[in-house]
């Protein structure tokens, strides 16, 4: 049985790109403009999938995208959770369940990442796995898009597991105070886990945390459970040197998703320096 004319997976997609202002995506308005939504060279950059797949998805010869790249087009779109289960199924595929850690982000969201502009900030989901940053995060700390998807979690980072190299900060930052930042990225992976029982990808990183670091098991054996919600942190930048900035984690509703944002005291030395970074743009090192 084939679907209705504009109602399939490939003028879903048409329609969802063709409503998107590129404003609202974080991108400028460039004069001259004919298209009012997005093109499908900015699609793709921003789903991180080819343009050629863009135009196959929308001309009906790519009907069964994966479950990665469906869940980044709706990001990439700003669908609603909605339009999101709505893309899964023309897909053929099942939407994520609810009660799981998702890592989809609501248009708000959106709109804020958007409308802070050069401020350092990135997304996590509720299992500290990285979902979006930003140019001044990516400056600030270097780029994370080398490492695989899988493997970008602050948690991961955070104790490593048979000597595995840090993916989401390239320079060495230290804490205020290290001890406690550890219990709070403990703490609250328990917290996750009463609000997400079920979920697979949660529990499968916990049981590899504590078979594989002692000093996350030792931690996980206190029961602690509490948010991660700010931190102090230098980061000894390559080009400017060290910079000192606060670190704010907000918690955004049901998904328990952290947006982390960066900032250093207004008027300070590091406030320039964090200005510095931004000038002199991502970094990338490739990991082995």
């Amino acid at each position: 049985m084939t679907a209705r004319p504009g109602t399939g997976l490939d003028a879903m997609i048409r329609t969802w790109r063709d409503r998107l202002p590129p404003s609202a995506a974080g991108l400028p308005a460039a004069p001259g403009r004919r298209t009012a939504g997005l093109r499908r060279e900015e699609l793709a950059d921003l789903a991180g999938v080819s343009v050629d797949y863009i135009v196959r998805l929308e001309q009906g010869r790519a009907t069964t995208p994966s479950a990665s790249v469906v869940a980044s087009l709706a990001r990439a779109l700003h669908l609603t959770t909605a339009e999101r289960d709505h893309l899964y199924r023309l897909a053929h595929l099942v939407p994520p369940a609810h009660g799981a850690v998702s890592d989809h982000l609501p248009p708000g969201v959106q709109r804020v990442l958007a409308r802070l502009g050069d401020v350092a900030v990135a997304v996590f989901a509720a299992d500290w796995q990285l979902i979006r940053w930003n140019q001044g995060w990516a400056a600030l700390l270097g780029d994370p898009s080398a490492s695989p998807p899988r493997l970008r979690n602050f948690a991961r980072d955070r104790f490593p597991v048979d000597e595995s190299p840090a993916r989401l900060a390239l320079w060495p930052v230290t804490e205020a105070d290290r001890d406690a930042t550890d219990a709070a990225v403990v703490s609250d992976l328990r917290r996750a886990t009463g609000r997400f029982p079920e979920d697979r990808r949660l529990a499968a990183l916990i049981r590899e945390l504590k078979a594989g670091n002692t000093r996350f098991a030792g931690l996980w054996a206190t029961g602690v459970v509490a948010a991660h919600r700010e931190d102090h942190k230098t980061i000894d930048h390559p080009s400017v040197g060290p910079v000192t900035v606060d670190c704010d984690t907000l918690t955004d509703g049901d998904g328990e998703l952290k947006i982390v944002i960066m900032t250093a005291a207004p008027g300070s030395e590091d406030e320039t320096k964090l200005r510095l970074t931004a000038i002199a743009g991502p970094s990338v090192t490739t990991h082995n």
